[in-house]
């Protein structure tokens, strides 16, 4: 069970739904733009994916601030529990550019490991900030796979984002409590 559910049941209507789908949406237009970055110059793509590292966990502790206000949690330990996921998912992407600065790794198999390892890590934090979380990750990871097997990969990858936003707002009202 998702903690997002957890306190909906607990604090029914306290969510913070639309500023929680913004950042979602928000989220998934910046992967878009990566996505697009890496078709046009895989060579920067893996620094602007290191830049999202960064957006994904700030924007990851602000949904957990707005969450833990409405909620019995402790900001302190959910501040210091996201510092350690997102400071992993650091590591591991610079390890990422390392391999791609040795030559181990090819500029668009550089972006697509980063956008794994984002992917990997937004879905694992969905179990501690959200749903939508993990179905960014989602998202983040079948956009890798289309990027491997589809040679028009952002228009799939539009068409997929539009299909994961429509899916986002059906299952946030089909799940919302009957206060609201």
């Amino acid at each position: 069970m998702y903690d997002d559910e957890i306190m909906t049941e607990a604090n029914p209507g306290k969510r913070h739904f639309v500023i929680e789908q913004v950042v979602f949406i928000l989220l998934i237009v910046l992967s878009l733009a990566g996505i697009y970055i890496t078709n046009f110059n895989p060579d920067d793509g893996y620094g602007y994916w290191l830049l999202m590292v960064f957006v994904f966990g700030l924007l990851s502790v602000f949904v957990a601030w707005l969450q833990s206000k409405s909620s019995e949690a402790n900001f302190g330990e959910i501040l210091k529990a996201q510092a350690m996921h997102w400071l992993h998912t650091i590591i591991v992407v610079a390890a990422a550019l390392f391999l791609n600065k040795s030559g181990q790794l090819s500029g668009v198999a550089a972006d697509l490991v980063i956008l794994l390892v984002l992917g990997l890590s937004a879905m694992l934090n969905g179990y501690h900030v959200g749903w939508e979380f993990s179905l960014l990750g989602f998202f983040l990871v079948s956009c890798a796979i289309i990027i491997g097997y589809i040679p028009a990969f952002i228009w799939a990858s539009v068409v997929l984002a539009i299909v994961i936003v429509i899916a986002s707002f059906m299952r946030a009202f089909w799940f919302r409590p009957e206060d609201d």
